[in-house]
């Protein structure tokens, strides 16, 4: 995975919002955002209602006001809990690693794309683009000298552009995740070699760059990110997939709740280091003898080799390969084990952008059918929670793309256990 590249500064100057969240500037989208519509047991498309601001009333700023406590999340759809012999949904991830806004307007585009999908996505940040380049050396990375990342940092309009992006997607009920810092790969101090106190270390540092944007730009009087980032954070994707072990150790112990750093075939996740594992997953490469993981820069590699701006007349193949794979992996679920898809991206033009067009048009047509529920990782993860255990653990007996032979309904028919207090479908409580 090559480290995404360092975010520039926007071509259009974004309006700066009013010190709370209810005097965002008109046109703002994290300042009236649609419900996203998806809603665990719906038939299909719902339809997009507004979402009001949070009242004055209710923002509570967080240290120099850079996040707020608004309440809970809107438009977070509430797990359920299978019903005996019910069909599991068919949930599907598409998630960001190192979401930024630059001038490409990438984060924008598919927060659209999104909305119009009945989709939510979770957003990996990296935290160095909440740093302006002249405060780098503020950032002290485990194994290297301050001041020191292979994405550089932000300046100024970057980080205001971002900021904007953020505070509307989890309006919209998207997730904020980590790409934590620097993005250092390989060795010579890269993040397989680092120690559980020092990723321990690393995520303070991701939080804090995150919880001081106003400090560190002087933009004192712009709106705050609408969450608390200490309880937003449960999840993370570690850059190049490595160092995996130590940062799981230290993730459990900082409460987080799942990983996605891993290489798994498309079968139900289960537990790992008393995390939910939602690694990304393998599937058909059209044309090719063997599977590919479902990430833009591993077809890229596969495709062009390490130049991202391959031969042009092959462009247009390629993203129709990465779609094309990507719609195979999701078939074979559908129709098979229906084990969630798990699919990771990068907001970058590689091959003159043929995999961002790849990836819409599989949104486009996977997020609108019947029984499929595009989500973030945190509501795949609050899915999980809320079922038997002992129906997870018969759905994980399936193999990839393999469909119960007596059936659904004959599969899940036996009585699952009581669902714990509190959890959507669990008993009342006697008086």
């Amino acid at each position: 995975m090559a480290a995404t590249q360092r975010i520039a500064a926007g071509a259009v100057v974004a309006a700066v919002c009013a010190a709370s969240l209810a005097g965002c500037a008109a046109g703002d989208p994290g300042a009236n955002a649609s419900d996203s519509g998806v809603k665990e047991g719906a038939p299909g498309p719902q339809k997009a209602k507004p979402a009001a601001p949070p009242p004055r009333s209710a923002v509570r700023l967080i240290g120099d006001g850079s996040t707020s406590y608004t309440g809970a999340q809107p438009h977070l759809p509430r797990p359920e809990r299978l019903k005996p012999g019910q069909k599991p949904p068919q949930f599907v991830v598409f998630s960001w690693d190192g979401a930024g806004e630059d001038g490409q307007r990438l984060f924008s585009h598919f927060r659209k794309v999104a909305k119009a999908n009945n989709a939510t996505m979770t957003y990996f940040l990296s935290g160095v683009y909440m740093l302006p380049e002249e405060k780098r050396s503020q950032y002290r990375p485990p194994q290297h000298s301050p001041g020191r990342s292979d994405i550089g940092f932000n300046d100024e309009q970057g980080i205001a552009d971002t900021v904007r992006q953020l505070r509307g997607a989890w309006l919209e009920g998207n997730e904020i995740g980590t790409h934590f810092n620097g993005h250092f790969c390989g060795s010579g101090g890269g993040v397989g070699e680092w120690s559980v106190e020092e990723w321990k270390d690393e995520i303070a540092q991701a939080k804090k760059f995150v919880k001081s944007w106003k400090t560190n730009t002087g933009m004192t009087k712009a709106a705050p990110l609408p969450f608390d980032y200490d309880k937003e954070l449960i999840g993370a994707r570690t850059p190049c997939l490595e160092g995996r072990e130590n940062f799981m150790k230290a993730a459990r112990e900082l409460g987080f709740r799942y990983d996605t750093s891993g290489v798994n075939n498309q079968l139900w996740p289960g537990m790992k280091e008393g995390l939910w594992d939602l690694s990304m997953q393998l599937v058909p490469f059209p044309g090719r003898s063997f599977e590919q993981l479902t990430m833009d820069y591993n077809f890229m590699v596969n495709q062009s080799g390490t130049r991202s701006q391959g031969d042009p007349a092959k462009h247009e193949f390629w993203g129709d390969q990465m779609r094309d794979g990507l719609l195979q992996g999701f078939q074979r679920a559908y129709d098979g084990n229906r084990a969630p898809l798990i699919i990771g991206n990068h907001f970058e033009s590689w091959n003159g952008g043929t995999y961002m067009r790849a990836v819409e048009e599989v949104i486009e047509q996977v997020c609108t059918r019947s029984e499929v529920r595009c989500v973030s990782f945190r509501q795949l993860a609050d899915w999980l929670d809320a079922q038997d255990p002992d129906t997870l653990a018969k759905l994980r007996t399936l193999k990839v793309g393999e469909a119960p032979k007596q059936g659904w309904a004959a599969f899940l028919a036996g009585r699952p256990a009581p669902a714990p207090k509190g959890v959507p479908g669990a008993a009342a409580a006697r008086r």
